[in-house]
């Protein structure tokens, strides 16, 4: 099912950036939130990601990778979630959106 339609300024509204996670550690209590520090040169954000079913922290360190940067910051597990990650999956994590060449932090995704 698509969902609603919105328009292409709504879209342009998103700030998509690549960061490099530099920090990742599992959520205890947690089955399935990893607490990533997520540097994008200018900033660091602290993003949870509920993807610890399908990649350890360790595996996470030094990838790069798109996030949403310009969302509301959200409380999760008593943690202030600063971002989303991009991933793909149809009601199940498939795979992390990850760049196939490096590209600097803090670089827009368009």
């Amino acid at each position: 099912m698509i969902k609603e339609n919105i328009s292409f300024q709504d879209f342009l509204k998103l700030d998509i950036r690549i960061g490099t996670i530099v920090e990742a550690e599992a959520v205890e209590g947690s089955d399935k939130l990893i607490k990533l520090i997520i540097d994008f040169k200018d900033f660091k954000r602290q993003i949870l990601a509920g993807i610890k079913t399908k990649y350890q922290p360790t595996d996470l360190l030094n990838k790069q990778i798109p996030v949403i940067v310009n969302l509301e910051p959200r409380k999760m597990m008593g943690f202030e979630s600063q971002g989303m990650i991009l991933a793909v999956g149809d009601k199940t994590l498939d795979a992390l959106l990850l760049p196939s060449e490096p590209v600097s932090e803090g670089s827009i995704v368009h």
